[in-house]
């Protein structure tokens, strides 16, 4: 039982977790971004899929929670980015997608968000955003599909 137990944990904390990262664009062309409360950058929504759920759903879930819109419609994949630096908490993949929301913008997870607002993309502060967040949406404004 003790073997069978270091191989699960074995295999849970030395392989990757799947996070995503959505670039939600509004019926106006702006670009919605949230500003993490553990580190005060700004950052596009998203987060850790969790167990027994699919990516679609994450993505859908991870948006409503942190901005309060609604996806109308999946657009595509931008990349999926896998360095071991991209995150300083875990090495994780994150998977980045494009959707078209709407909605009234509001935080429902005041505990990671303390801030939503959508940007023109000539607006949005790159060079200074959280984690690798620079490097995705100058890939996806480039029109690259990225495996990283």
């Amino acid at each position: 039982m003790w073997h069978f137990a270091q191989t699960v944990l074995g295999i849970i904390f030395r392989h990757p977790v799947t996070g995503t990262s959505i670039i939600p664009i509004l019926p106006d062309g702006r670009i919605v971004l949230v500003r993490r409360r553990d580190n005060g950058k700004w950052a596009l929504p998203g987060g850790m899929v969790n167990w027994g759920e699919d990516v679609r759903t994450t993505i859908y879930r991870e948006l409503e929670e942190e901005t309060g819109l609604h996806i109308t419609k999946v657009c595509r994949l931008v990349g999926v980015y896998s360095s071991p630096e991209r995150d300083g908490r875990v090495h994780s993949i994150c998977l980045v997608i494009e959707v078209e929301a709407d909605g009234m913008m509001q935080i429902k997870d005041p505990m990671e968000v303390s801030d939503v607002q959508a940007f023109e993309p000539k607006s949005i502060p790159i060079g200074r955003l959280s984690h690798d967040h620079d490097r995705q949406l100058q890939d996806y404004f480039e029109g690259h599909t990225v495996v990283a």
